[in-house]
């Protein structure tokens, strides 16, 4: 039973907004929610102890943006988010190129260990991993954390389902975890 001892973790791109296909989200202007995503994060800020945000982000490791460029997305993120009475505890990014070894990226549990280090209350165990990309999937099985599949990744749908990774439960959109949940997932 989910409670308040909870930590719901999300990927951004492809759960919190649209993904841009060929590029990056690296300005508010290119930035969109999801369909009903900020009421959804609104709903979860209700029965979740923590959110938090997950998201790897090579576009820094490019040079196609900078870590002031994300922060500055991620601040006005959360204030329209906020504007909906929905709340993100923290967001963790890594910046590494998928070429570098060793990096931070999902699958590798760096995010999750540092939110834990900043948030001690963090029990893996008692919390849920909700991305579209087998990566997110690798992540959360690896912490013992439940797994959402958010089918928004289409390209990656075939691998992921012959990947073998376990999936305890796959929506088309946020909401409709905000749904099952409200239903007593």
């Amino acid at each position: 039973m989910i409670d308040q001892t909870w930590t719901l973790f999300l990927d951004r791109d492809g759960v919190i907004n649209e993904r841009l296909p060929g590029a990056y989200v690296d300005r508010w202007e290119d930035f969109q929610f999801r369909e009903r995503v900020p009421q959804s994060i609104s709903y979860f800020s209700s029965i979740f102890s923590k959110i938090i945000v997950v998201t790897n982000q090579q576009g820094i490791g490019k040079g196609l943006m900078s870590t002031h460029d994300l922060t500055a997305l991620h601040h006005q993120m959360i204030a329209e988010l906020s504007n909906f009475g929905a709340r993100i505890d923290g967001i963790y990014f890594c910046p590494d190129l998928k070429t570098k070894t060793p990096n931070c990226r999902k699958p590798a549990p760096s995010m999750a260990l540092a939110a834990q280090r900043d948030f001690p209350s963090i029990d893996f165990q008692k919390s849920i991993m909700v991305g579209d990309s087998l990566s997110d999937m690798e992540f959360g099985n690896s912490l013992g954390m439940k797994t959402i599949l958010i089918e928004s990744k289409l390209d990656e749908l075939e691998q992921i389902n012959h990947a073998g990774e376990k999936i305890d439960y796959r929506f088309q959109h946020l909401w409709q975890l905000a749904e099952e949940l409200e239903e007593g997932l």
